[in-house]
């Protein structure tokens, strides 16, 4: 007995259709280049520290206090490397072609962090205004280190503004 090809083939599976999401806006994507900007000076500061070029530290005060020459260089360039790669994360946030994680996920792990950089920021507020610290820099030096630190607050801002652009994406 013959039977036709036709009855073979299994049915055509219902294809599920994937409501379309929107791109995320030209304010959310700028934002989101932005951050990873915003941790490029300071992390090219660290750099410079761990190179041997001065940036305001005696000599004793790098070794003492941030061991350079030694451990306290893999410290500080491994600080400066993984600071650059947590601003790049935003860029997960406005990304069309790539989606590691499920957008809840995402999202979830979006306002953690989101939260986690505003207390950050308000407990180097508090710290600043609260406690003698010794930055062991002065006049010039101290300048120096502010404008390349500076850019790092508007980071809570801008994660801000494009975690709550993603969840809007996602949720709408």
């Amino acid at each position: 007995m013959t039977t036709s090809t036709e009855a073979c083939r299994p049915s055509a599976l219902p294809t599920a259709t994937v409501p379309a999401i929107a791109p995320a806006p030209l304010w959310a994507r700028r934002a989101a280049h932005a951050i990873a900007l915003c941790a490029l000076p300071s992390g090219l500061w660290r750099i410079a520290m761990a190179s041997g070029v001065y940036v305001g530290y005696s000599d004793q005060v790098l070794r003492d206090a941030f061991g350079i020459p030694g451990w306290g260089i893999a410290y500080v360039v491994g600080l400066a490397v993984v600071s650059e790669l947590a601003a790049l994360f935003p860029l997960l946030l406005v990304s069309d072609r790539w989606q590691p994680l499920r957008p809840r996920t995402l999202a979830a792990l979006a306002w953690a962090a989101s939260a986690l950089t505003i207390v950050f920021a308000l407990w180097q507020l508090v710290v600043l205004f609260t406690v003698e610290s010794r930055s062991y820099l002065t006049g010039t030096a101290e300048t120096v280190w502010a404008f390349f630190f500076l850019p790092l607050a508007a980071v809570p801002f801008l994660l801000t503004a494009v975690t709550w652009s993603y969840s809007r994406r996602r949720r709408a």
